[in-house]
């Protein structure tokens, strides 16, 4: 099922022009879940369209979301499917906490 998930995120954010795209396999580093996403949007609005098209793929696909956190900051919207966990930041907020240090 991970893999299945992964490639409708990896598409959906290639097709909403997310930037910088990494996928990490986190599996063995945490028991919460299998992947980590970190994507980059271009502004508040662009993270909003990302978030809310992932979420229309995803149920698409019979994936529901356990939880969305952060829509309303602007600058980091998280989405956790269980499998797998979505990062969709500003610039300034990627390169602040620098999630792909934890992933390495």
């Amino acid at each position: 099922m991970s893999e299945a998930m992964k490639n409708i995120v990896e598409t959906t954010l290639d097709d909403m022009k997310g930037v910088d795209i990494k996928v990490f396999d986190v599996s063995e580093i945490v028991k919460y879940t299998d992947w980590a996403v970190i994507v980059t949007g271009t502004s508040s609005t662009h993270l909003k369209a990302m978030a809310d098209k992932l979420e229309i793929n995803m149920k698409g696909q019979g994936y529901t979301v356990i939880g969305i956190e952060g829509v309303e900051s602007g600058n980091w919207v998280l989405q956790d499917y269980g499998d797998i966990v979505v990062h969709i930041m500003t610039k300034d907020a990627r390169e602040f906490y620098q999630l792909e240090k934890l992933f390495i």
